[in-house]
């Protein structure tokens, strides 16, 4: 894939401990290349909260962040993530801050807004990452909704930014509210369908990049409702989602945005 295709695992890990921000021993963890199989209820159990940690897909958020000079991320479903976002971008501020101060227009540079729904899980990763300066979280009830007559979830109270890159991992199916004609994501063979990206669609700045941790059904929703010329592309072997905003820039600054953070051949690429 494109936008891995100078990635060395275990060489961006030695350049960027990110393992040590989580507490993984390398020594018992195996290889961080790998993926973890799991059984076929793991991910949909109401009461496991969160995860296994998956550190490739970590290794792959932090490269992405610092290869395309990422300012300002939307995490939608905070983790294990958070704190690897806030790493990523302190490492971006102190490389670009000058630059993107006097070039570029980006009113919450080097911020990570994260949002939730779960206040324990919120204030449980608040309290772990208590020393990061650059996390601004959210907890924001989530409901049952719609969109064009398709049922989906929306959050209440989302982060009024303008995000280049946004990583979707929430919510969960289980925790949304309410139902729509007595139909809902509360069910174990259903699978969770965040809305939330379609109703800000036309406010993201061409260059803005979606990264989906699973999610398929997810995916394909957004791939069928947005609108604008989004570059899709699903990984199995990562088991992500890619869409990439490749349209003209807006304007001087976001021209200067792309140049500057993803090269000025990226129209072409």
């Amino acid at each position: 894939m494109k936008h891995f295709k100078n990635l060395n695992y275990q060489q961006y890990l030695k350049e960027n401990p990110i393992h040590l921000l989580l507490d993984i021993d390398l020594t018992t963890y195996g290889s961080v290349e790998k993926k973890i199989e799991r059984s076929q209820y793991e991910t949909v159990n109401n009461n496991d909260y969160p995860n296994a940690t998956e550190l490739d897909d970590l290794i792959r958020l932090h490269y992405l962040v610092r290869s395309r000079k990422v300012t300002t991320i939307l995490e939608i479903g905070v983790g294990k993530s958070t704190a690897v976002f806030s790493d990523a971008l302190s490492k971006n501020k102190d490389l670009y801050q000058e630059y993107v101060t006097k070039n570029l227009r980006r009113s919450n540079p080097f911020e990570c807004h994260s949002v939730d729904n779960n206040k324990e899980w919120v204030d449980a990763v608040k309290l772990k990452n208590k020393s990061l300066k650059n996390i601004s979280y959210y907890f924001c009830k989530c409901e049952v909704s719609s969109i064009n007559s398709r049922i989906c979830t929306l959050f209440n109270g989302m982060p009024n930014i303008c995000p280049d890159l946004i990583y979707l991992d929430g919510p969960d199916q289980f925790s949304p509210e309410g139902d729509i004609r007595g139909l809902s994501t509360n069910h174990p063979d259903r699978m969770p369908m965040s809305g939330d990206i379609i109703t800000i669609e036309h406010f993201l700045t061409p260059g803005t990049l979606i990264v989906i941790d699973g999610r398929t059904a997810n995916a394909r929703f957004l791939k069928e409702n947005l609108q604008r010329n989004w570059e899709y592309f699903h990984s199995p072997e990562y088991d992500q989602h890619f869409f990439e905003l490749k349209e003209t820039p807006l304007g001087l600054y976001n021209k200067r945005q792309i140049e500057f953070c993803l090269g000025e051949n990226w129209y072409q690429s």
